[in-house]
């Protein structure tokens, strides 16, 4: 199978539904005269047009009300975030527009619309650069949120996002734009709401997502050689969550632990740990451990990054732990 690079599994998955409707569009910041910030839009203006691949002012909150009030209209647009940090200034139109037009209308209005771009640490980037904001997303009645790992899961995911009739949060990491991984030439799509099993085991469950995916499956590598054997779970939609597929390794190794870039008071670890306690208590042998980033800002200085991280040694540790 031929290998692509992150950032052209997601041109390619936008691209493809752009052919097939063409309903759908792009609109962010730089996505189309530079070829987006991360070059994912490469060369879309060229095929597209600059009616359907739109660049906008820095404006989040404006653009995000255009996407919304395109999408209750009978379009499908993508929402590019050059950050999801810069999204922070866009909630209302989130949260406030795109989650509650559906019951607010009594049906009348749907919102099918993709919000996506990158999150979470990246490097030295500094407090407001680096927040995940998975939990807060997941938190929301209405929307339906995807973080994802590696090129395949981007482009099945990302299509069936498109085609989606809900809005839809999208997580990716600058972090792995240039990651290569395998992706089939003809079309495919990953259903939402599916975890993956990554790697089988027997004695720990690791469950991760985005590009803690990385840390967990290494840690898993490591464990191996110390004669401990770690099944890894992707979780890729976060909401609807999976906890089925979870659930079912936890009784086949009764231990868990979840790596989690979310700061650790209401994390995605958190509700996690609540349902599989909830579900499947008696399987547990060990308490459920939770690996998250450190409960403060993320600071510049390269060490105190590699402290607020999750590690593949944070990981390990808590998977011996008894």
């Amino acid at each position: 199978m031929r290998k692509i690079r992150f950032r052209e599994a997601l041109r390619e998955a936008m691209s493809e539904e752009m052919r097939l409707d063409p309903s759908v569009f792009l609109m962010g910041e730089e996505v189309a005269e530079y070829d987006g910030a991360y070059k994912v839009s490469q060369g879309m203006l060229a095929e597209f047009g600059a009616k359907r691949v739109i660049d906008t002012p820095i404006a989040e909150l404006g653009f995000a009300g255009i996407g919304v009030g395109a999408a209750m209209n009978g379009t499908r647009p993508i929402i590019e975030f050059m950050t999801w940090n810069f999204a922070i200034l866009a909630f209302d139109q989130i949260i406030n527009g795109a989650a509650k037009i559906l019951p607010l209308s009594a049906g009348a209005f749907g919102c099918p619309i993709v919000f996506r771009g990158p999150q979470g640490a990246a490097g030295q980037l500094g407090a407001t650069h680096s927040q995940n904001l998975t939990n807060m997303m997941a938190s929301v009645p209405g929307l339906k949120v995807v973080s994802v790992s590696n090129p395949y899961d981007a482009k099945g995911l990302l299509k069936s996002a498109i085609r989606d009739s809900d809005p839809v949060i999208f997580f990716e990491s600058e972090m792995m734009y240039s990651d290569m991984g395998e992706v089939p030439e003809e079309e495919y799509l990953i259903p939402i709401g599916k975890c993956d099993v990554k790697r089988e085991g027997t004695d720990v469950t690791l469950v991760s997502y985005n590009k803690m995916m990385k840390v967990a499956l290494k840690a898993a590598e490591e464990l191996e050689k110390e004669g401990v054997s770690a099944e890894v779970i992707d979780l890729r939609t976060i909401r609807p969550l999976d906890i089925e597929t979870i659930i079912n390794s936890v009784k086949k190794t009764n231990r868990l632990v979840i790596v989690d870039e979310s700061w650790p008071f209401t994390s995605i670890a958190s509700e996690i740990t609540f349902q599989v306690q909830r579900y499947a208590f008696d399987y547990l042998d060990a308490p459920i451990r939770r690996v998250c980033g450190a409960d403060t800002s993320m600071h510049y200085a390269p060490n105190l990054v590699e402290a607020y991280l999750p590690s593949v040694a944070k990981v390990m540790e808590a998977a011996k732990q008894r």
